[in-house]
C-alpha cells in the first residue's frame, strides 16, 4: 500500500471525526453561544487538550515510534512486548501523578492560563470546577495515544484516526441529552469530555489484543527503550507542540480581551483544524514510520523523497484551503454556527480571527511535515532550539499586535487604564490569532533551513510552487467576485446558506484544479513515492 492511500485511509477516517467536529461545534454554538460560561469551559477544556496534543500527536508519539519501530525491524516479539509494556507502565504511573497533581490544584492552573478570570469569581469557580472533571481525559487519551502508536506501527492507521469521532459523539450527546441535569448546564460537556477518554482507550483494545500486542502495564524507567523514549520525549514535550503552547498563550491573553474572545478564537480555531487535521495530522502521522525504518537503513534517497512528497502534498492541500476559508469565513461561520445564542457579531468576530489564522494555515501544515524529519532521526535538540526562538517570537508578537491595536481604536488614549481598555475594545483577539499565523510561517521556515545544513531540506521545483500559488490566486479572484457578504448571508434559509456555501466550495476547487491542470499538474504527480520506494 503506498503512503498515498495510507494517508487517505487516515484522512478519511479523520474526515468522519471532523464532520462530527462541525456537528458539535454547531450544538455547543446553539446551547452555550460565546459567552462567560463558553469562555470557562473552552479553558477547562483547553488545558487537558493541550497536554494530549502533547502526548498524542507531539512529544510521546514521535519520540515513541521510532524506538518502537527499531524493536519491530529487529523481529523479536517478545522484546517487543517488554518495550510496549515497560513504556505503558512508566507513562501511566506518570500520568497518575500529573492527573492528581492536576485535579488538586486546579485552581492554581486556571488562575495561571487565564488570569482574567479572576476578575469574575462566578467564572473562576465555574472553569475551576469543570477542570477538576476534565483533567483525568488526559491520563484516557495518553494511554489513547500509546495504543494508537502502536498501531501505527503495525500499519494500522484507520482505527486510530477514527477514534475521535468519540470526542464529538460524547459532547453532542452531553449537550443535547444531559444539559439540562445540570447547573449550569455547560458542565454536563466536562462529564461528556471524561466519558469520551473511557471510550476512545476501549475502543483500541480489541484490535491490540488480535495483534498480540495488548500492553500489560509495569513501570520500568530503566529499560533501555523507555529510556531512550524519555530522553527524546524531554526536549520534545517543548519542541513538537510549539503551535498548541502559542494558542495557550492566546487564551491567557485573551481571558484579558472582551468576554467572548477565548470563544471566537475557539470556534475559529476549529475550523482551521479541520483541514490541519485532516491532511497535516495524516502526513505527519503516516510519514514518521517510513522515515524512522528509512533511517534506520540509511536510506538517505527516500528519505529525501519521501520528505519532498510530504511537502508537496501539504502545499497543494494548505494554500487553497487557507484561501477558501479565508474567504468563505464569514459565510462558513454563519452557516454552522449562527443560531440560538450565536449571534451575528459573534460570526463577525469568529470570521476575523479565522481569516488572521488562515495566514499561517500552509505553514502549520509544513511544521507538521517537517518535524517527523527531525524525530524520525531521533534529532529532538533541534526542534526545541526552533521552537524557543518561534515562542519567544510569538510572545513578543502577542503583546505588540494587542497593543498597537488598542492603540489604534483608542488614539492612543489610556486615560482610564490598560486593563480597562483591554476589555473594552472589540476585535482585539484578531492580533492573537495574527501572532500565531507569523510565528508558524517562522517556525517552518528556521525547521527547512537546518534540514538544507544536512542536505535533507526537501526540493521541490519551482515550477510546481509557482503553479500552485498562480492556482491559489486565480482561486482567491474567483470567489472574491462572487461571494456575497456575511451580513446578506445571514438573512438566508439554512438550506440556502448550505448549498451556497457548497458551490463556492466547488467552485473553487474546481478554479484551483483547472489551473494546475494547465499548468501540467496531473493525478500522479501526487503518488510518490512508493512502497517499492520506501519498503
Amino acid at each position: 500500500m503506498s503512503l498515498l492511500r495510507h494517508t487517505f485511509n487516515f484522512g478519511s477516517m479523520t474526515l468522519i471525526s471532523r464532520i462530527l467536529g462541525f456537528a458539535r461545534d454547531v450544538v455547543l454554538a446553539r446551547w452555550f453561544g460565546a459567552g462567560l460560561a463558553m469562555d470557562a469551559f473552552v479553558v477547562a477544556f483547553k488545558i487537558p487538550n493541550f497536554l494530549r496534543r502533547l502526548f498524542a500527536e507531539g512529544s510521546f508519539s514521535l519520540a515513541f515510534v521510532p524506538v518502537l519501530n527499531e524493536y519491530k525491524e529487529k523481529g523479536d516479539h517478545e522484546a517487543l512486548r517488554e518495550l510496549i509494556d515497560a513504556t505503558t507502565g512508566s507513562l501511566l504511573a506518570v500520568l497518575l501523578i500529573i492527573t492528581v497533581l492536576g485535579m488538586w490544584g486546579a485552581g492554581w492552573v486556571i488562575r495561571l492560563f487565564a488570569p482574567g478570570f479572576m476578575a469574575d469569581p462566578t467564572q473562576l469557580m465555574l472553569a475551576t470546577d469543570m477542570l477538576r472533571v476534565t483533567f483525568p481525559y488526559l491520563l484516557f487519551i495518553a494511554l489513547t495515544a500509546l495504543a494508537g502508536g502502536i498501531l501505527n506501527t503495525l500499519g494500522r492507521f484507520a482505527l486510530p484516526a477514527l477514534t475521535p469521532a468519540l470526542l464529538n459523539l460524547s459532547m453532542i450527546t452531553a449537550a443535547v441529552a444531559f444539559s439540562r441535569y445540570f447547573d449550569p448546564p455547560i458542565k454536563a460537556l466536562a462529564w461528556g469530555v471524561l466519558a469520551a477518554g473511557v471510550l476512545q482507550l476501549a475502543i483500541q483494545l480489541p484490535l491490540l489484543v488480535r495483534h498480540r500486542v495488548i500492553p500489560r502495564p509495569w513501570p520500568n524507567f530503566s529499560h533501555p527503550g523507555v529510556r531512550r523514549i524519555l530522553k527524546l520525549m524531554v526536549p520534545t514535550l517543548f519542541g513538537s507542540s510549539v503551535a498548541q503552547i502559542n494558542l495557550l498563550l492566546d487564551t491567557l491573553i485573551a481571558s484579558l480581551l472582551m468576554v467572548g474572545s477565548i470563544s471566537w478564537l475557539y470556534y475559529a480555531d476549529r475550523l482551521m483544524e479541520f483541514p490541519l487535521g485532516l491532511f497535516g495530522v495524516a502526513l505527519s502521522t503516516v510519514i514518521l514510520p517510513t522515515l524512522s525504518r528509512l533511517y534506520a537503513r540509511q536510506d538517505t534517497h527516500q528519505f529525501r523523497a519521501t520528505l519532498d512528497w510530504a511537502l508537496w502534498m501539504g502545499w497543494v492541500i494548505g494554500l487553497p484551503s487557507a484561501i477558501g476559508l479565508a474567504l468563505l469565513s464569514g459565510p462558513t461561520i454563519a452557516t454552522l454556527f449562527h443560531y440560538g445564542a450565536f449571534g451575528l457579531g459573534d460570526v463577525q468576530m469568529a470570521a476575523w480571527a479565522l481569516m488572521a489564522y488562515c495566514i499561517g494555515l500552509p505553514a502549520f501544515i509544513g511544521v507538521k511535515v517537517l518535524a517527523p524529519a527531525f524525530f524520525s532521526r531521533q534529532d529532538a535538540k533541534t526542534p526545541v532550539r526552533v521552537a524557543v526562538v518561534a515562542l519567544l517570537t510569538n510572545m513578543v508578537l502577542n503583546v505588540v499586535f494587542v497593543l498597537a491595536m488598542v492603540a489604534w481604536w483608542s488614539g492612543f488614549d489610556f486615560s482610564h487604564g490598560l486593563m480597562h481598555a483591554l476589555a473594552s475594545y472589540p476585535g482585539l483577539h484578531v492580533g492573537l490569532a495574527t501572532a500565531s499565523s507569523v510565528t508558524a510561517w517562522l517556525n517552518a521556515g528556521l525547521l527547512w533551513h537546518h534540514l538544507k545544513a544536512v542536505d535533507l531540506a526537501p526540493r521541490i521545483a519551482p515550477k510546481r510552487v509557482m503553479a500552485v500559488g498562480v492556482a491559489g490566486l486565480v482561486m482567491a479572484m474567483g470567489l472574491w467576485l462572487v461571494v456575497p457578504a456575511t451580513q446578506d448571508w445571514v438573512a438566508w434559509t439554512l438550506f440556502r446558506r448550505v448549498y451556497q456555501l457548497l458551490a463556492f466550495v466547488g467552485l473553487g476547487a474546481v478554479l484551483f484544479a483547472a489551473t494546475l491542470w494547465v499548468f501540467g499538474v496531473r493525478f500522479g504527480d501526487f503518488q510518490r513515492p512508493s512502497d517499492e520506494q520506501t519498503r
